[in-house]
């Protein structure tokens, strides 16, 4: 039983950082997007100059992408892998199980929400400016 805690734990922590790569997918192209489109350009002219790194993510967004995809299909396979382990016989672990799943399923699914956006801002929205 101790293996599948550790497997779902492992699952958790894979899905944070899909969660942390398509953040990034955000950072990268949407939030520039945005303050834009609000008539923002001095807080992202202002942004660009405290951080410059958002340049090189910007135009590096296919290397960005392709790696907020690579652990996305990771932790969905790992996701997949781990619904149906079994849960501890123990009612408290059995719980903390429970628990652990429904995080990692709403981890999941707000990462892979945001890769979209993220996937929208920078490959679909360019499309109709020209």
């Amino acid at each position: 039983m101790a293996a599948e805690i550790n497997h779902l734990q492992a699952s958790k922590r894979v899905n944070l950082l899909s969660l942390f790569t398509s953040g990034s997918t955000l950072i990268c192209c949407a939030l520039p997007a945005t303050l834009v489109a609000i008539g923002s350009v001095a807080t992202l002219t202002s942004l660009i100059s405290h951080f410059p790194q958002l340049i090189w993510i910007s135009e590096h967004k296919p290397l960005v992408f392709g790696l907020a995809a690579i652990m996305l299909l990771l932790a969905g396979a790992l996701q997949w892998r781990a619904r149906l382990l079994p849960c501890p016989a123990d009612a408290q672990l059995a719980a903390l199980c429970m628990k652990t799943r429904r995080q990692s399923a709403w981890i999941y699914v707000l990462s892979v929400m945001l890769f979209l956006v993220g996937a929208f801002f920078a490959f679909v929205a360019p499309l109709f400016i020209d």
